[in-house]
């Protein structure tokens, strides 16, 4: 089945579609690449609403999963059906305003599984069980063109979703992943390197690509600090490939040379002597991430010991990067972290936003 072939969504429009969808209760199917998020995207949303997500791996699942098994009442004396237990009951919904079904993998579902899901899709039941009515439904899975295992979804059960393509985006992309404290390498390197965010191509014979998940699996790599240096190198090439696994070591490898972020934001280091640009972006989201932290541990109570390392934040970066690394920076700062900088207790600020307030404004679409 060719689905959304001209039209398409970067994560963070898909984002408001399927809020939109959940306000008028339509089920929705995200189709795209593998590894670009779609679980963690729909997580997301659940957790931004308070909600609860119940994850099932059609592809993995019978068709007794959904509709249940029969058995013998003996009371009645008839032939009941169990529901299963995976599914929400009236119970849970009373706990959260409002629960995810998430379909995932329903198109690598042998067409028995996505028989039996028809019924609970279209008409909110199966059986004798009933969907909660704060229950919203979300399949996703992948395209034909990218060669995994899939069947053809059959007609009447597509024309019962809203269906939105999803396709890698950096910017939503580096937006999540500073949120998450995915290593400030990892993000570093993806915002010098674009392109090597997402290399997936199903004609490759490859076993390992680039994509957004296993770039998360090579920041959990960088955050052992037991790991060598061979065992990343292969651990990394075994992740993104053996090209990328390359070009990225080297990057670390200058990027080590960098100042410490601490030493940056108490102005003991105000020179920046080492001027490799892919090594500067992991420095900048360093700094952001730094500054985060100090602004949990210091409080409320400290401001104005925090308001003197975010002017030496500002200050170090007007003084040694270059605008569109000045820019990134306090974009997260500001926007994604929402750090609350005041003008009038930093000394850099006014010189900050006469030569790049209108970037950030641009930046952050405000």
């Amino acid at each position: 089945m060719s689905v959304t072939e001209n039209r398409s969504v970067t994560p963070n429009e898909c984002r408001s579609r399927v809020l939109r969808a959940f306000k008028n209760k339509r089920p929705v199917f995200l189709w795209g690449p593998p590894g670009i998020g779609k679980s963690e995207l729909i997580a997301g949303i659940t957790e931004d609403l308070g909600g609860h997500m119940i994850d099932l791996r059609l592809g993995q699942m019978e068709p007794t999963d959904i509709r249940g098994i029969p058995f013998f009442n003996k009371n009645r004396e008839v032939m009941d059906w169990a529901p299963p237990i995976d599914l929400p009951d009236a119970e849970m919904a009373k706990q959260f305003p409002i629960i995810v079904l998430f379909l995932d993998e329903m198109n690598s579902a042998a067409p028995a599984v996505q028989a039996a899901g028809y019924q609970l899709i279209l008409n909110r039941r199966v059986g004798k069980y009933h969907l909660p009515d704060n229950v919203v439904i979300v399949a996703a899975g992948n395209r034909e063109s990218d060669k995994g295992v899939t069947y053809r979804m059959p007609s009447p059960l597509a024309n019962r979703f809203v269906h939105l393509e999803v396709r890698p985006d950096f910017e939503s992309w580096q937006q999540w992943a500073v949120g998450q404290k995915i290593h400030k390498d990892v993000v570093g390197y993806i915002s010098f390197a674009k392109q090597d965010m997402f290399d997936f191509d199903p004609k490759s014979a490859s076993r390992a690509f680039a994509t957004p998940r296993t770039w998360t699996f090579v920041s959990q790599f960088l955050y052992d600090e037991d790991a060598t240096d061979a065992e990343l190198a292969d651990l990394i090439a075994g992740t993104v490939g053996e090209g990328l696994a390359l070009k990225f070591m080297a990057h670390r490898k200058v990027a080590g040379q960098m100042p410490k972020p601490e030493e940056i934001l108490s102005g003991k280091v105000k020179e920046l002597k080492v001027k490799e640009v892919s090594a500067m972006y992991s420095l900048t989201i360093s700094l952001c991430y730094e500054l985060q932290d100090s602004f949990k541990k210091l409080g409320k109570e400290k401001l104005a010991d925090w308001h003197a390392q975010a002017d030496n934040f500002l200050g170090f970066m007007m003084a040694n990067f270059t605008t569109e690394l000045v820019v990134m920076g306090a974009r997260v700062a500001l926007t994604t972290y929402n750090l609350p900088m005041v003008p009038g207790k930093m000394k850099n600020f006014d010189e900050f936003h006469k030569r790049f307030g209108k970037y950030i404004i641009a930046a952050s679409g405000k």
